[in-house]
């Protein structure tokens, strides 16, 4: 039987792959940026808008979706894809980010994650074997292991006790995953996740570990989490060469448009953010010139210009930057919804770009040119969408 999640490289520029992934609900080529939809949902857009975009793939949470509304009364409508009215592809996370970020109410052992429902306060209990279950009722293509994310400045004895149980977590929930049976007539691939903070030594353990288990994907963990840019990037490359050459690698959480294209050119496939929507909710655009802040007065009487001359997206061939400036000033919904449905747009489209111009072997110049022109942005990624 042919493999449900081929991949396969098309071209190379160095490091820099473009290839396509095979999943049950279409192909995904690569390098790809898969917009974050935490509460099955992204944020101001629907399904709809988001395949204009050129959308192949989303995500959704575990964690979130847990809380809310629960895998059950997903399971109920015949899982995300049908819940979601999403026809392509779908990755969950597995909530191991969330135990970083939620660290407060949460309480890790070896047998698992214990928390407080942010929601309500309810007590739950993630173990590896818990959240695969989860992540099969509620049916993405892709699914995450669970794994813990130390902190950017945690001892090496800490990094180091993350990474043993990453390793036995991810045992555990490949033999979960294993032992269960399709539940909607489609197989799902289970990414584990290489951690191991700013140690190399750490990072190669957990790699070679983990590719014993011989996945369909690996995803690289634990970066854009307090550490500087040019030790990420110095990380990613790292790691992702420790990583087989004919598996997608998916970079988690790294979603800055200079970090998109560094880690590109370190052989990363596969990308996630939060940034396209949550700036679109506080006024900001990306464009091939830079960031645009649309609270800013110089574009009150701007009725000649779009958000971003190089865009071909609805907000950008129908509206000025006045008109969307106005929206966001008077708090109007549709101000979100076109920066979102622009920002969205423009993140796909750099991912996009990135594979043509692997294929074309014109990378490297165009990331030299493509950087120049956005400048710097000092803004850290993010996976949660809450």
């Amino acid at each position: 039987m042919p493999d449900p999640f081929a991949f396969q490289v098309h071209a190379t520029a160095g490091a820099a792959r473009a290839g396509t992934l095979v999943t049950p609900h279409g192909p995904v080529e690569t390098p790809v940026f898969m917009p974050v939809g935490t509460q099955a949902t992204v944020k101001a857009m629907s399904p709809m808008e988001l395949a204009q975009c050129g959308a192949a793939i989303v995500l959704a949470n575990t964690y979130h979706l847990h809380l809310r509304p629960g895998s059950a009364l997903i399971r109920e409508a015949g899982g995300l894809h049908r819940f979601e009215a999403w026809d392509r592809a779908i990755l969950t996370d597995s909530g191991g980010y969330q135990v970083f970020s939620l660290k407060e109410i949460s309480k890790v052992t070896d047998e698992g994650v214990a928390f407080q429902s942010h929601i309500n306060g309810d007590r739950h209990v993630f173990s590896p074997e818990r959240v695969i279950e989860i992540q099969r009722e509620l049916g993405a293509d892709i699914i995450m292991a669970f794994d813990e994310c130390p902190p950017a400045d945690a001892p090496e004895q800490r990094v180091a006790d993350a990474v043993d149980r990453t390793l036995r977590w991810a045992a555990r929930c490949a033999e979960a995953h294993d032992r269960l049976p399709v539940l909607y007539g489609a197989p799902q691939a289970l990414f584990p996740v290489v951690q191991g903070g700013t140690i190399p030594s750490l990072r190669e353990r957990c790699a070679a570990e983990l590719v014993k288990l011989g996945a369909p994907g690996y995803a690289i963990g634990g970066c854009a989490v307090g550490e500087e840019n040019e030790v990420m990037y110095r990380v990613v490359r790292q790691t992702a060469v420790l990583l087989p050459g004919d598996r997608p690698r998916y970079l988690m959480g790294v979603g800055m448009p200079q970090d998109i294209l560094e880690c590109i050119e370190a052989g990363v496939d596969m990308f996630d953010c939060v940034l396209p929507t949550r700036s679109g909710r506080t006024g900001a655009a990306f464009t091939s010139q830079g960031r645009l802040n649309l609270r800013n007065a110089c574009h009150t009487h701007d009725h000649g210009h779009g958000l971003d001359p190089a865009c071909d997206c609805y907000a950008c061939k129908a509206f000025s930057r006045a008109y969307i400036r106005h929206l966001v000033m008077a708090g109007e919904i549709l101000g979100i919804r076109l920066l979102t449905m622009h920002n969205v747009h423009y993140f796909v489209n750099l991912a996009r770009t990135a594979r043509q111009r692997i294929a074309e072997g014109s990378f490297a110049a165009w990331k030299t040119e493509t950087l120049q022109a956005l400048g710097a942005v000092g803004e850290k990624g993010s996976r949660d969408e809450s």
